[in-house]
């Protein structure tokens, strides 16, 4: 059984907090998220979450294409990022689960399941910067 606790990273919702351009190129913005959460896994998010974690980032639309890296598992949604996301922490209810999102909606859906919930700024320095 994995012990590692598990960090789901809502993509669209942690690169859409931020006035930076990230409009312009979501594939390239996306890109930069995943490659600014490589460190978390062996720094994990002090003091909240110590490391090692299990890093995991789901893409949707214009940056499903987005691949994985070595220390960012990149999980692109069919459909719904936010079901993907609720099925991620379903499949792991013997893990330490948290998941980094503003949305309401997916933060009471995680929620009800177990799941710890962080808003975006948590991830500050911010990783959606690059």
């Amino acid at each position: 059984m994995e012990t590692a606790p598990l960090l789901i990273v809502d993509g669209a919702n942690v690169v859409g907090s931020r006035p930076n351009g990230w409009w312009r190129d979501r594939a390239g913005a996306a890109a930069r998220l995943r490659d600014a959460l490589v460190p978390l896994t062996e720094r994990g998010v002090p003091p909240e979450l110590p490391p090692p974690v299990e890093v995991v980032l789901v893409v949707e639309g214009a940056a499903r294409d987005v691949p994985g890296v070595p220390g960012v598992r990149v999980v692109s949604a069919p459909g719904s990022g936010d079901d993907t996301m609720v099925e991620l922490v379903a499949a792991a209810p013997g893990r330490r689960r948290v998941v980094v999102t503003a949305d309401r909606e997916l933060r009471a859906r995680v929620g009800a399941l177990g799941a710890e919930v962080y808003g975006p700024r948590w991830l500050r320095p911010d990783p959606a910067d690059g």
